[in-house]
């Protein structure tokens, strides 16, 4: 039986096989860059936290796979807005249809509203869509190794890194962080949702935190720099602090900020501003 991230691999397949052939370079995307305007250092960005006393990539999204519908009044400018306005260092926008219901128009109206790094957040497993994620105003996009094989994670933090992008890799055991470092990322996203069962546990990222710690200690230089983001089941200010204790500079929220009532009040308790 196919699990959960099988179905939405499969989909996007299909989706990117419409995609006009194009071949993606680096100049391809630096072309591109310097027509849809200069890129907002995200990486940058979550080392230097506007507020509080750790980074938040504040995620603007409708629905999930394992959630349903979490924001039935959902307005993605008014969102990002107040996330910005109450102090979010970044965003992170879905732009996934199928599954989360978002869209690249999301992140374009996003980009015009607010002065926030943006990345963009999807199941990205073809060149051309790092090209889309640059037209559409991005600034950070998503590489999630348990859907790409080596060649692929490789090629696509190539491109994205020397055009001028930051890309958040994202592991969820050992042996995906080894891959990450292998290709010298210097942005690291722990999931504690297992994308094929959609489970949570906060413990994940306290284990590859230790692991990353000991490569830091024994590494090169950009593994000392690696940064560090724990992704999902973050709710309380309480899984914050034992997340930072557990060596993460910044956290991807979404879930929990976009249920609650008062988007500002749920981001400062949060970051502890």
């Amino acid at each position: 039986m196919p699990n959960v991230l099988d179905t939405i691999v499969a989909a996007k397949q299909r989706e990117v096989e419409r995609l006009p052939q194009r071949d993606i370079t680096i100049e391809t995307l630096r072309a591109a860059i310097r027509q849809h305007g200069a890129r907002r250092d995200f990486l940058a960005a979550l080392r230097q936290p506007r507020a509080g006393d750790i980074a938040l990539i504040a995620e603007v999204k409708k629905a999930s796979p394992s959630a349903g519908v979490i924001c039935p009044d959902f307005d993605p400018v008014r969102i990002a807005r107040a996330y910005e306005a109450a102090g979010a260092t970044c965003l992170s926008v879905l732009t996934d249809a199928p599954f989360f219901q978002g869209s690249l128009e999301h992140l374009r109206q996003i980009r015009a509203a607010v002065s926030l790094p943006l990345l963009r957040k999807d199941f990205i497993i073809d060149a051309r869509q790092i090209l889309e994620a640059v037209e559409a105003g991005a600034d950070a996009i998503l590489l999630i190794a348990a859907i790409l094989d080596d060649a692929r994670l490789a090629q696509f933090h190539a491109l994205a890194t020397q055009a001028g992008l930051a890309a958040l890799v994202e592991v969820h055991d050992e042996s995906e962080l080894e891959r990450a470092l292998a290709i010298g990322a210097a942005l690291i996203g722990v999931n504690n949702r297992d994308l094929k069962t959609f489970q949570v546990d906060l413990a994940t990222t306290e284990k590859l935190a230790v692991r990353l710690a000991e490569r830091a200690r024994a590494g090169s230089a950009a593994e000392q720099q690696a940064l560090l983001v724990a992704e999902s089941g973050v709710h309380t200010r309480a899984d914050v602090e034992r997340l930072k204790r557990a060596g993460a500079r910044a956290i991807l929220v979404g879930e929990s900020l976009m249920r609650g009532p008062d988007i500002a009040a749920r981001v400062r308790e949060l970051i502890g501003g």
